[in-house]
């Protein structure tokens, strides 16, 4: 018996096992497609796999979508690098994966959950998401250094 996640729908299949993870198209997508990571290099998106609770998004053992989570798996959990391929969107994969996320048994009692999104707050308002009060606002700081990828010095 493995101690990976995994849930299947239809075609579809997410798993956290990391052996299955293709990080070829993990890398290209967020390099070359994401506004968030482009231009990441490849060793800093393995780094952060292997540092991570990674939910992979197949069809028929290829990968279409992942989603990265940074947690204790207690108390908190940073929600990132979440991504649909192009030709697998519309149908509902991103919620899928959105829902199998917060139903993993070791996720279900966090106390708080954080992610960054410039366009997708419809998708993360369906699960209870919501953007921080004014309130909350106050409470949090960043540090965050945009470009980052950019500096060769940074590899």
């Amino acid at each position: 018996m493995n101690s990976f996640y995994e849930k299947k729908e239809d075609e579809y299949q997410i798993s956290t096992d990391p052996s299955k993870l293709d990080l070829r198209v993990i890398h290209k997508y967020l390099s070359e497609e994401s506004y968030w990571a482009n231009g990441i290099p490849f060793e800093k998106v393995k780094k952060s796999i292997e540092h991570s609770l990674c939910f992979g998004l197949y069809h028929q053992d290829e990968q279409v979508g992942f989603a990265r989570l940074i947690t204790d798996k207690t108390t908190f959990a940073y929600l990132a690098d979440v991504f649909v391929l192009e030709k697998e969107r519309g149908k509902g994969l991103s919620k899928l994966l959105m829902a199998t996320i917060q139903s993993h048994p070791e996720l279900l009692n966090l106390r708080g959950w954080l992610l960054r999104t410039k366009d997708a707050h419809g998708l993360y308002e369906q699960f209870g998401w919501a953007k921080l009060t004014e309130e909350q606002l106050q409470r949090f700081m960043i540090r965050f250094n945009p470009d980052v990828y950019k500096n060769k010095a940074a590899e």
